[in-house]
């Protein structure tokens, strides 16, 4: 993802500004500046896309013999139907179709027009293209920018988002066990406490987004909140960095990869008292209030890593059972030895839909805590956090 916001939010000037800053061609963008008299090439373009790491097409630029882009930038003649060229060229030259987001940016005097083609990383390759079946992943070379994968090498295609898989659980694992080796060296158990984690990254990594020493500047611009927080320090991992909560009773630490990891892990149940008794609790506003400050602050960084493909989450909690859950007046026995959901979203769908989104996270790990919360709390949870984020 190349722009600070959704591409259906684009306008002209936005895509004049991003021109001005003279970012080259590459693995994930592209230039054009009409559409190639030859369909079938400009299929290849979006298949290679959708085949590597997802990518981004803006037509109506030229670009110089360094690839980048070349004024003045003015776009090209506005043309009313060419939303429906560009998925009437995917819909019949690439199998399986490739389903892509398509923004038409019209100038002010409604002339010229550049056009945003955003490709996600696709979950359904090998995408072929023409009456051959030809495979295409794209290389970021200005000499090829795609290339052809033979069909005796389709097996490769496949077998690169299976490597990209075990890399995903690779990148996972390790930030879960800096987490736990913190714990420890804190003389305490990780078994012995009930331990929340929010993640995302990117569904199919291939290689980092960016390079380790850039990341705590990065940190800066997408959570100030943590990276200058009084307790907190940052810690240097492989690939990655970690804030640590550096308070004595909160156990809290969240990773930034290079890969494109964000993970926060937290021990998410405090000692209360409840009929006269000592238990553990967790607190549900507390939890949602995490859980927003996640996503928000997950916009921030997929968005400064100009990365626009499937993303996975996870929420997970474990130790749960015989926790109590409570909002306000509400309480509840979990019986739930654990609480664990999965999802895939890209950072446009988080942008566009980021309260429905949030909505389902929360009324879904409510009822599994066994709190039974109306659709207005919810809302007003969201509200209040969202605002306090602000």
């Amino acid at each position: 993802m190349f722009f600070d916001k959704p591409i259906h939010d684009l306008t002209f000037d936005d895509v004049v500004h991003f021109c001005q800053q003279q970012l080259p061609e590459g693995k994930q963008l592209d230039y054009k500046y009409y559409l190639p008299k030859n369909k079938e090439k400009f299929a290849k373009t979006i298949a290679s896309f959708a085949n590597a790491m997802g990518g981004t097409v803006i037509m109506g630029v030229n670009d110089d013999k360094n690839d980048k882009p070349c004024p003045p930038f003015t776009g090209i003649a506005y043309h009313e139907k060419m939303r429906n060229t560009i998925e009437d060229i995917i819909q019949t030259y690439i199998d399986p179709i490739v389903f892509v987001d398509i923004n038409t940016c019209v100038s002010q005097d409604g002339k010229n027009m550049f056009v945003v083609v955003s490709i996600p990383q696709s979950n359904l390759t090998p995408h072929l293209v023409g009456k051959l079946k030809r495979a295409y992943i794209r290389t970021g070379q200005s000499s090829r920018p795609e290339i052809i994968v033979h069909p005796d090498r389709l097996p490769w295609l496949l077998d690169h988002r299976k490597k990209s898989e075990r890399l995903r659980h690779i990148l996972y694992d390790k930030a879960e066990s800096h987490f736990e080796n913190y714990i420890k060296n804190k003389n305490i158990s990780p078994a012995s406490l009930s331990v929340a984690t929010l993640s995302l990254l990117p569904l199919y990594p291939q290689e980092p987004l960016l390079n380790y020493r850039q990341l705590p500047k990065l940190i800066d611009r997408c959570a100030p909140d943590l990276a200058h927080h009084a307790h907190a320090s940052m810690q240097p991992v492989q690939d990655g960095v970690a804030i640590i909560d550096g308070r004595r009773e909160i156990h809290k630490m969240t990773e930034f990869n290079a890969y494109g990891l964000l993970m926060t892990k937290w021990n998410a149940a405090q000692t209360v008292s409840f009929n006269g008794h000592e238990t553990q609790a967790v607190d549900f506003a507390d939890l949602a209030a995490q859980i927003i400050r996640f996503f928000h602050r997950a916009i921030l960084f997929f968005t400064e890593l100009s990365f626009g493909g499937p993303l996975y989450f996870r929420l997970k909690m474990n130790n749960t059972r015989a926790l109590r859950a409570r909002l306000d007046k509400q309480t509840a026995t979990v019986l739930e030895d654990y609480l664990r959901l999965d999802e895939n979203y890209n950072i446009t769908e988080i942008h566009s839909h980021l309260e429905a989104i949030l909505q389902d996270i929360l009324q879904t790990a409510a009822w599994s805590l066994g709190l039974r919360l109306s659709e207005q709390t919810i809302h007003k949870l969201i509200a209040e956090f969202t605002e306090h984020k602000k």
